[in-house]
């Protein structure tokens, strides 16, 4: 099987899922784990994780893992899309 080089996913927690969908996310991290890297953003912080994942074990779970050996970047500003907006 060829994977991916590196798996994005994008805007993490945006809204929040339904219970099936948490666990099959939290699968697919866990396959992932350690067989290649991901890239994830999301406009919460982790400790509001579980309001995405509804279950706190899971989400301390899928946190432990993808936070293992992570850079984490944490990014504070302004939006550059309402930037846009006020610049026209």
């Amino acid at each position: 099987m060829v994977g991916a080089d590196v798996t994005i996913i994008d805007e993490l927690g945006y809204i929040p899922y339904h219970q099936r969908a948490a666990e099959l996310l939290f699968q697919f991290f866990s396959t992932r784990y350690e067989r290649g890297s991901m890239i994830i953003t999301s406009n919460r912080e982790f400790s509001r994780w579980v309001e995405v994942f509804h279950d706190e074990q899971m989400t301390a779970a899928l946190l432990d893992r993808v936070t293992h050996k992570a850079h984490i970047i944490p990014m504070n500003g302004e939006s550059y899309r309402l930037k846009e907006t006020y610049s026209k």
